[in-house]
């Protein structure tokens, strides 16, 4: 169940680049601390791809990205970035070591690679929430209600609604 809605949720995120124009994808939101779409986007796409670039090692660090300006000006190449990790999700679970420097301290934390899809998938939601922000004041660009909404609050509307 933990990769079709990993899927799912790049898969919209995809859909939505879809809308966009490289104007659209690069202009500053006000509420969003003048960052961009793009911006936010490219943080999903690399943390991502750190998790798959990093699993032979066993060891990933989160801060060791690429920041690739291209992925965040051109939504063509952030398209073809989010169908290369949806490509490469499906692998065994694992150990992984988690290694990251905090206030120069280095700290190493046990998890596997089940976890850090998951961890991925919600920090994935969160920034979408964000970028949802920048496009509801663009009335050309339409978007789904459930655009980052996590799947716990949006089974719990439906609850509410019975």
């Amino acid at each position: 169940m933990l990769i079709p809605s990993v899927k799912n949720t790049l898969n919209e995120l995809d859909d939505l680049l879809s809308q966009l124009t490289n104007e659209d994808y690069t202009c500053q939101c006000q509420d969003l601390s003048n960052a961009t779409i793009g911006e936010h986007t490219r943080h999903i796409i690399e943390l991502f791809q750190c998790l798959e670039n990093q699993y032979e090692s066993g060891i990933v660090n989160y801060d060791s990205r690429k920041r690739d300006y291209a992925i965040q000006t051109c939504t063509q190449t952030a398209k073809t970035a989010i169908q290369g990790i949806i490509d490469t999700l499906d692998k065994p679970n694992k150990n992984i070591i988690l290694h990251q420097i905090i206030d120069g301290e280095t700290i190493e934390i046990e998890s596997n690679y089940n976890r850090e899809l998951l961890y991925n998938l919600e920090h994935c939601i969160h920034h979408q929430a964000l970028i949802k922000v920048a496009v509801l004041q663009n009335d050309a660009i339409t978007i789904d209600a459930n655009f980052g909404v996590a799947r716990s609050t949006i089974e719990y509307r439906k609850q509410c609604a019975q």
